[in-house]
Order: structure tokens, then C-alpha cells, then sequence
């Protein structure tokens, strides 16, 4: 017996019992969607309603980031769909699961909307980061790889609403 023929087999039973206990990863990644869906409505509002002297500067990168989110939305549910796990089918749904604040008013200014996006997307990062913890603890490495590449795309758009939100 060769030494990759020794390893082999324990890879794969170490393989078999990560996937044994997975289950409750699809669970977390749709518990994902509600508030992916809320933050796209978010921001897709504030980009149509966004006026004043910020308009030029956040109408566009506004909308590259309901896109954004939109696309990772998608993301989410084809791997959830992947592992064998069932995804929200309906829109109320997304009203009954989501931790994002709705937000009614007629106006609201566009510094305090983009600082209520930079909250928001914040609290998405840290839901990710702890359905990162679960695909880590599971073995779960695909998942755990995606999760990072949303969590930066999270950061990326708190940074941009971080500095569009500031004074001056």
C-alpha cells in the first residue's frame, strides 16, 4: 500500500461525518434570504429617491449595490437548493423572517437613509459571519468560501455608505 492509499480512506470518512451533521446549513443560509431581499428593497428606494447635492454621488453606486445584492441573493438560494434544503417561496414569507427594520416614512433624509443601509448591511455581515461559523464547524468549505466572498461584499458596501453618510 502506497502512502496516498493510507490517507485516502480516512479523508473520506472524515468527509462522511461533516456531512452528517449538515443539515442545519441550508437552514441558516435561507434564514439569509428575508433580510437580503429587505436590504435590496432598501437600497433600491434609497437610488430612486435620492435627490439633493448627494444624488450625483450616490444614484449610481446605489444601484450597483442592489444589483450586488440582488446577484448574492441568487447565490444563496442555488446553494441552499445544492445541499438538498429548501429555500422562502413566497413574499410574506420574507416579512415574517426578516431582521432588517422596515423603513415607512414618505422622506427621509438621504444622509440618515444611507446611515440606516450602513447599519443594515453591518447586521448582514454579522449574520454571515455566524452562518460562516456553522459551515466551519460542519465542514463545510463551499459554503464557508461563499460566505466569505458575501461578507466582503457586505464590507465593501458599509465602507462606501460609511463615507457617503459622513458630514461634509
Amino acid at each position: 500500500m502506497t502512502p496516498q492509499t493510507q490517507i485516502t480512506p480516512a479523508r473520506h470518512r472524515e468527509t462522511r461525518s461533516h456531512h452528517a451533521n449538515r443539515s442545519d446549513i441550508p437552514v441558516a443560509l435561507t434564514a439569509l434570504l428575508p433580510d437580503m431581499f429587505a436590504l435590496y428593497l432598501k437600497t433600491k428606494n434609497l437610488h430612486w429617491h435620492v435627490s439633493g447635492r448627494q444624488f450625483r454621488d450616490c444614484h449610481l453606486p446605489l444601484d450597483d449595490q442592489a444589483a450586488q445584492i440582488l446577484a448574492t441573493t441568487d447565490l444563496i438560494a442555488e446553494r441552499v437548493r445544492r445541499l438538498g434544503g429548501r429555500t422562502i417561496t413566497y413574499i410574506g414569507h420574507i416579512g415574517q423572517l426578516h431582521h432588517i427594520e422596515d423603513n415607512d416614512a414618505d422622506e427621509v433624509e438621504p444622509r440618515d437613509m444611507l446611515a440606516e443601509l450602513l447599519k443594515d448591511n453591518w447586521l448582514l455581515a454579522k449574520h454571515m459571519q455566524a452562518t460562516h461559523a456553522l459551515c466551519d464547524e460542519r465542514g463545510d468549505v463551499v459554503s464557508a468560501r461563499l460566505i466569505e466572498n458575501w461578507i466582503d461584499e457586505a464590507e465593501g458596501r458599509a465602507w462606501f455608505l460609511r463615507d457617503a453618510a459622513r458630514p461634509g
